[in-house]
C-alpha cells in the first residue's frame, strides 16, 4: 500500500469528524453483508450483478474472505465459492446508472473505452460484495496505483490496490496471482471491508490500517481528497 505523506490543517479529531459528516451527508456506505448473507444465496444482498455486466464479464466472482493474521479455517475457502443470485431490476438500474456517471471521470486515467468499462464493472461488483461504496474503492485505487494493474511499490505491495504478498501466505493460496487485476480487487475490497468492521465504521482508522499507518491521518486524507475531487456523487 502507498507510503507517501501529505499535510492538512486542523486537528486529527476535527478532520475525522468532518470526514464522517461528509460521508453521512453523501450517503456513501452500503451496509456490509453479514457472514450468513455473504456465504449463502439467501442473503438480502445479491452476490452477482452479472445481468448488469458486459457479456464477457458474466462469470460471477468468488466470495470474499476475511483477511487478518488469525483467519478462521472455514473462511480460507471462500475465495473459491461461487454463489449466483439474480439481481433485482432496481439493482441492475443502479449499477448501470453508476457506471454511466463514473465513465467520464475515469477517462483521464484509462483512455481505452473498453478497458474503462471493464474496470468500472469489476470495481462496482467487488465493492458491493464487500459492502463498500464503489466511489471510495475508486479513490483508494487512484491513491495506491493510479489504476496501473502492474504497479509494485518499494515495499513490495502489488497491483491496483497494492496488496502485500503476505496475505497470500496467510490464506495458504500460493497459486493466487496478485497481478491479476480482478483478483487484486477482491483482496483489496475484502481487506478494507474487514478493517472497517474492526474499526466499527471509522473510515479514517480503517484506511490507516489498510495503509499500515494506524495512528496517522495523512493516508486517509489523501484518499478522501481523491474521492472528493474525482469520484464524489451527489445523492
Amino acid at each position: 500500500m502507498a507510503s507517501s505523506s501529505s499535510c492538512a490543517s486542523g486537528s486529527a479529531p476535527d478532520r475525522r469528524l468532518a470526514a464522517a459528516a461528509l460521508l453521512a451527508a453523501a450517503g456513501l456506505f452500503a451496509p456490509p453483508l453479514t457472514g450468513e448473507e455473504r456465504l449463502s444465496p439467501g442473503g438480502s444482498e445479491p452476490t452477482n450483478l452479472a445481468d448488469a455486466l458486459p457479456a464477457a464479464l458474466q462469470t460471477p466472482p468468488a466470495q470474499r474472505v476475511r483477511v487478518e493474521p488469525d483467519i478462521p479455517p472455514s473462511l480460507r475457502q471462500t475465495l473459491d465459492t461461487l454463489v449466483a443470485v439474480p439481481p433485482s431490476p432496481d439493482q441492475i438500474w443502479a449499477a448501470r446508472r453508476w457506471m454511466s456517471q463514473m465513465e467520464p471521470k475515469l477517462a483521464r486515467f484509462i483512455p481505452d473505452e473498453a478497458l474503462r468499462g471493464e474496470m468500472l464493472t469489476r470495481i462496482y461488483h467487488e465493492a458491493r460484495l464487500a459492502g463498500l461504496a464503489p466511489e471510495i474503492v475508486l479513490a483508494v485505487i487512484q491513491v495506491e496505483s493510479a489504476f496501473q494493474p502492474e504497479a509494485v511499490s518499494s515495499a513490495g505491495a502489488v497491483g491496483l490496490m497494492q496488496i502485500m504478498p503476505f496475505w497470500i501466505r496467510e490464506l495458504g493460496r500460493s497459486a493466487d496471482d496478485l497481478m491479476d487485476p480482478w483478483l487484486n480487487l477482491r483482496y483489496g475490497c475484502t481487506i478494507l471491508a474487514h478493517y472497517l468492521a474492526v474499526e466499527r465504521g471509522d473510515l479514517t482508522r480503517a484506511l490507516a490500517r489498510y495503509n499500515g499507518s494506524l495512528g496517522q491521518t495523512w493516508y486517509p486524507e489523501r484518499v478522501m481528497r481523491a474521492w472528493h475531487d474525482n469520484w464524489w456523487l451527489a445523492r
